[in-house]
């Protein structure tokens, strides 16, 4: 590791890709890597209650059109 990648920080959008893929379970090796060096924690836990939210919102809303529609 360098001084360069050590100082290097993840923005929101890498934190927010990173919880994607790794909600669907698909993760480079070398992205997992990279990512340990640049999230910070607090990064990796609000992107993932952010990603968890969304995903149940987005089932609840595909759930009530699916029963709205077969009413």
């Amino acid at each position: 590791m360098t001084v360069a990648q050590a100082s290097k920080k993840a923005s929101p959008l890498q934190a927010g890709k990173a919880v994607f893929w790794s909600f669907l379970g698909i993760r480079k090796r070398r992205d997992y890597d990279a990512d340990s060096v640049e999230l910070k924690p607090q990064q990796v836990i609000i992107a993932g209650l952010i990603g968890a939210a969304l995903l149940v919102s987005g089932l609840i809303l595909l759930v009530r059109l699916v029963i709205g529609r077969l009413a």
